[in-house]
C-alpha cells in the first residue's frame, strides 16, 4: 500500500540506497593505484612471473636439466632453441616498429603520469618500464645464445646469470615503485605535503 501511494519517493529510496551501495564498495576498494592492495600484488606476481620464465624457459627446468641431465636438459634445450628463434625472428622483423610503438606508449604514460599527474598513468609507467629493460635484456641473452650455439654448462650458466640480472632489475624496480607510492599516498593523505 506505501508502494502505492509513495511510488515516487520508493524509486528515489531504491536509487539512494544504490548510489550508497556503490559509494561503499568503491570506498572499499579505493580506486587509487598506489593505496590499491591489487596494485601491490600484480607488482609481485609480475615479478615473480618474471624472474621464474627465462627467455621462455621456467627455472625448474633449468635446475632440473642441471642436476639430472636426461630428459629434462633435452625438453630445455628444444624450448631455449625455440624461443631464442622466436625473440630473434621478432627483433629482426618487426624490432623497429616496436620499438617506436614502445617510445610512444612510455611517452605518452609518463607525460600522463608525471607532467600532468594521472596517478594510473605512473603506476602503469612504474610496471611496465622495467619489463623494456627484461625484454631487451632476453633479446640481447637469445641472440648471445643463438650466435654462439651454447649447451650444457654454458647454456645453464648464461639462463642462470639471465634470471640473476633479472631478479636485480626486479628488486630495484619494486624499490622505486615503493618509494614512489608511499611518496603519493602521504602527499593524498596529507602526511608530508610539497
Amino acid at each position: 500500500m506505501w508502494r502505492e501511494t509513495h511510488g515516487r519517493d520508493w524509486i528515489l529510496i531504491q536509487k539512494g540506497l544504490a548510489v550508497d551501495w556503490y559509494k561503499s564498495v568503491f570506498e572499499l576498494i579505493d580506486m587509487r593505484s598506489f593505496s590499491n592492495l591489487w596494485y601491490w600484488i600484480v607488482l609481485a606476481v609480475l615479478w615473480s612471473t618474471t624472474s621464474h620464465w627465462v627467455i621462455g624457459v621456467p627455472f625448474d627446468l633449468i635446475t632440473r636439466a642441471r642436476k639430472h641431465g636426461g630428459d629434462a636438459a633435452i625438453d630445455l634445450h628444444d624450448l631455449v632453441g625455440i624461443n631464442t628463434r622466436r625473440l630473434v625472428y621478432i627483433a629482426r622483423m618487426s624490432g623497429l616498429w616496436l620499438i617506436g610503438f614502445a617510445a610512444f606508449f612510455f611517452t605518452t604514460l609518463a607525460v600522463l603520469g608525471f607532467v600532468y599527474g594521472a596517478e594510473f598513468a605512473q603506476a602503469l609507467f612504474l610496471l611496465m618500464a622495467p619489463m623494456v629493460l627484461v625484454f631487451t635484456l632476453s633479446l640481447s641473452t637469445a641472440q648471445h645464445i643463438a650466435t654462439q650455439e651454447m649447451e650444457g654448462d654454458a647454456l645453464y650458466r648464461r639462463l642462470i646469470r639471465h634470471r640473476m640480472t633479472v631478479q636485480a632489475i626486479g628488486m630495484v624496480s619494486i624499490f622505486i615503485t615503493s618509494l614512489w607510492g608511499m611518496w603519493q599516498n602521504m602527499q593524498v593523505f596529507n602526511i608530508w605535503s610539497q
